[in-house]
C-alpha cells in the first residue's frame, strides 16, 4: 500500500498535478502559523527542522528531519518544495544561495538574507539607503568599545553581529566597568560583535510589510510593543502615536525592506522618542512576533501574505477588522513540560483567541504561546488578554 501510495505520489508530481509544495526551513512556532495559513490556500507545507516534535513538523506529515546546516540535507530537502521559505535568519546565506545557483527558489534571497543577518551589515544597508539608525561600529576588542563610547557615550549597546534574538546576544554597557563582563557573555573572542549608541526611547514601535516578488506590499498598522527584560510581552494594535509618527513609522518601514530586496513578511522594530524621532532598531527578515494579532484583528495575516508573497501571488489587505487588538505572549517561567495548566480557566473568558504552540518544554522566557483580544479600545482589550494570561502557565501548577 506504501509503495502504491508513493507510485502514484511521484507520478502526480511528474504531471505537475500535485498541490504547490512550499518548503519551511526551522519547525518552530512561526513555521506553525504559516504553515496554517497555508493549508486553506491547498498548498502543502514541507518543514526541515532537527526536531521530528517540533511545533510546525507536526503538522507536515512529509517533513525533513535534519540539520539545514548540512548542505546534502538542505538540497535534498529542497527538491520536495516549489519554493523555499525561511522562518528565522539563522541559515546561512551562502548555502541559500547554492539553493538558487541549484535552480531553487528562495524566498527571502540569499542576497537579502546576507544583508539582514549580520546586523552591522544590516545597519550599513539602512543607513545607505538614507534610513535613520542608531549610530553604531564593529569591534573586535575591548579598546575599541571604549573608543566607540568616547563618540557614542554611555550607556552603549554590545550585540553580537549573528543569531541574537529576544535579547540574547545583547548586552547593555552602563561604564567602561561593564567592558570586561560583556565581552565574556557575548563571547568576544569567538563571536563578532558590534557596538550601538543608546536611543533614547520612550515607546517601541513596529510594523509588519509584506514584499511580494514583484514589488508590490502591504503594510500593517503601526503597533506599540512593550519590551520586558528583552521579551516581548504585549503589542498594542494600533499604537497611540500621532498620525504624522504613524505617517513616517510606515514610510519608514515600507523603505526599509525595500532597501533590502525583501519578499514575503518582515518586522521592522522602532524607536520612537520623546521628541517623536524614530530610528529604526532591527529589520527581520521573516514574519514576526509583533505581527501576531494579524491572524485575528486583520482581512488578511502576515502569515498568509507571507505564503502568498513568496508564491508570486497577490496579496491580501493588510487593514485591521476591529478598531483595536492586543496580544499577550504567554511566556514560559522555569523548565519543565510544555503542557499548558489552567487553559480552561482561561477558555471560561469571552472574546479570547488562543495560541498554544505546542512545544514540548517550557523555560524561562520562552514563547509557549500568545492571545489575543479585539476590542473597542486598545485598554479593553489590554485588561482582557492580561486576564486571561495570567491564568495560564505550562508544566506547573498555577
Amino acid at each position: 500500500m506504501h509503495e502504491t501510495y508513493d507510485s502514484e505520489f511521484q507520478r502526480q508530481r511528474a504531471s505537475e498535478k500535485y498541490p504547490v509544495r512550499l518548503g519551511i526551513i526551522g519547525g518552530g512556532q512561526l513555521a506553525r502559523m504559516t504553515a496554517i495559513a497555508a493549508l486553506p490556500l491547498g498548498v502543502d507545507v514541507v518543514v526541515l527542522e532537527k526536531n521530528p516534535h517540533s511545533p510546525a513538523a507536526r503538522l507536515s506529515p512529509d517533513s525533513v528531519v535534519g540539520d539545514w546546516s548540512d548542505p546534502g540535507t538542505l538540497n535534498k530537502f529542497a527538491e520536495r518544495c516549489d519554493v523555499v521559505t525561511l522562518e528565522n535568519e539563522f541559515v546561512d546565506a551562502a548555502a541559500l544561495e547554492n539553493l538558487e545557483q541549484a535552480g531553487h527558489k528562495v524566498f527571502p534571497s540569499a542576497a537579502c538574507l546576507a544583508l539582514t543577518q549580520d546586523k552591522l551589515k544590516q545597519k550599513q544597508a539602512l543607513q545607505n539607503a538614507g534610513l535613520a539608525v542608531p549610530k553604531f561600529r564593529a569591534v573586535v576588542s575591548p579598546a575599541e568599545i571604549i573608543s566607540a563610547a568616547s563618540h557614542f557615550g554611555w550607556p552603549l549597546l554590545l550585540k553580537t553581529r549573528r543569531n541574537g534574538y529576544d535579547g540574547k546576544g545583547n548586552f547593555t554597557l552602563k561604564s567602561e566597568s561593564d567592558i570586561a563582563a560583556g565581552w565574556q557573555a557575548l563571547g568576544g573572542d569567538q563571536n563578532d560583535l558590534m557596538a550601538e549608541a543608546f536611543f533614547p526611547f520612550v515607546k517601541e514601535l513596529a510594523v509588519i510589510v509584506t514584499r511580494g516578488r514583484d514589488g508590490t506590499m502591504a503594510v500593517y498598522p503601526v503597533v506599540e510593543t512593550v519590551q520586558r527584560q528583552h521579551v516581548c510581552h504585549v503589542v498594542k494594535a494600533p499604537a497611540q502615536v500621532s498620525e504624522d509618527v504613524v505617517r513616517r513609522a510606515t514610510a519608514l518601514a515600507r523603505n526599509a525592506v525595500e532597501s533590502v530586496g525583501g519578499v514575503g513578511s518582515f518586522g521592522v522594530e522602532m524607536f520612537l522618542s520623546s521628541t517623536d524621532e524614530i530610528a529604526i532598531n532591527e529589520l527581520a527578515p521573516r514574519v514576526h512576533n509583533s505581527g501576531h494579532y494579524t491572524i485575528e484583528a486583520c482581512d488578511c495575516s502576515q502569515f498568509e501574505n507571507h505564503v502568498r508573497a513568496v508564491l508570486g501571488w497577490p496579496l491580501g489587505n493588510p487593514l485591521m477588522v476591529a478598531p483595536a487588538a492586543v496580544m499577550v505572549n504567554l511566556l514560559g517561567r522555569e523548565k519543565t513540560s510544555g503542557r499548558p495548566r489552567g487553559l480552561e480557566n482561561a477558555l471560561q473568558l469571552t472574546g479570547v483567541r488562543f495560541h498554544v504552540y505546542g512545544k514540548m518544554t517550557s523555560g524561562p522566557g520562552r514563547k509557549m504561546g500568545h492571545i489575543t483580544v479585539l476590542e473597542n479600545s486598545v485598554e479593553k482589550a489590554q485588561v482582557i488578554a492580561e486576564r486571561a494570561a495570567k491564568e495560564i502557565c505550562f508544566g506547573a501548577q498555577l
